[in-house]
């Protein structure tokens, strides 16, 4: 994969960054880059150079915020595609572009999806400052994360992943999900005396449990040839969650690629599932 490939993508993600960020900042919506976004901010002023992603966090309050305003603003270029598992609770977005192709091997049978390049919002939830609440919401959230990947072409990677697969197909997963969203988004309302969590991800116990101060007010941060809103302690942040944030992974690990079965950032991924386009790039 060539540098200018990446790069091509790179930009049509921030193209999309720029939008949400203007949407946000004209209607007073708080985000904060995140992950291997927040990482590549500090690290390398902008994306990791061989990454091909951005995402962001939003507490449930704001992404309500910012669902209002993007139906509002109707855009003709950008399409916000929800994840969820039960019809109350949503377990993460994307804003996808209109006009661009990104089919990923695990949704290239989903053909009534949108499937353009997106940036990623994740849902940072509260929980109180009990360890055990924490490590309850924590297992609550890997049993929703595994039944949301095995309705979606998920393939197991382990014999423990193929087991715990197994056996949730005889669960009745929609109800028994409906209950924990609702344990896990019922502390949102907390105003003292809480942690924020973020557990949907491969991320462990440790790396998915924030200080509140963490996250106050957003920081703008520099990002490309942008700013971004950052996490108020972006570096306490980056130390959680990675550890040696700073330290480079080795060379072979550095090497670009896409996570896109079928890509194109000119051309719609409605023209990739006519039979005779479907190739991979």
């Amino acid at each position: 994969m060539t540098k200018q490939v990446i790069k091509d993508v790179q930009t049509k993600i921030l193209e999309i960054m720029v939008f949400i960020d203007a949407a946000c900042r004209e209607h007073g919506i708080i985000y904060y880059i995140m992950g291997g976004t927040a990482l590549g901010a500090v690290r390398h002023g902008g994306f990791i150079p061989w990454d091909d992603d951005l995402d962001i966090f939003m507490t449930p309050e704001n992404y309500e915020k910012f669902k209002v305003v993007f139906n509002r603003l109707n855009s003709e270029k950008f399409v916000l595609q929800e994840w969820t598992i039960t019809e109350d609770y949503l377990e993460y977005a994307k804003v996808r572009m209109n006009g661009t192709t990104f089919i990923e091997d695990a949704y290239r049978n989903l053909r009534n999806m949108h499937h353009g390049i997106y940036v990623d919002i994740m849902i940072l939830h509260k929980c109180p400052i009990n360890r055990f609440l924490q490590k309850v919401m924590y297992y609550e959230s890997k049993y929703v994360t595994l039944v949301a990947l095995s309705q979606r072409n998920w393939k197991p990677k382990t014999l423990l992943q193929k087991i715990a697969v197994k056996i949730i197909t005889y669960l009745s997963n929609k109800h028994i999900s409906n209950k924990i969203y609702q344990q896990i988004f019922k502390y949102n309302g907390l105003m003292n005396d809480f942690v924020y969590c973020y557990f949907i991800t491969k991320a462990n116990f440790i790396q998915g449990v924030f200080d509140s101060s963490i996250f106050a007010e957003p920081v703008d941060i520099v990002f490309e040839d942008t700013i971004l809103m950052g996490p108020t302690e972006i570096k306490k942040y980056l130390r959680l969650r990675y550890g040696n944030y700073m330290k480079l992974p080795s060379v072979e690990q550095r090497k670009a690629a896409i996570h896109a079965e079928i890509f194109d950032t000119e051309v719609g991924y409605e023209e990739y599932f006519k039979a005779d386009r479907m190739v991979v790039i």
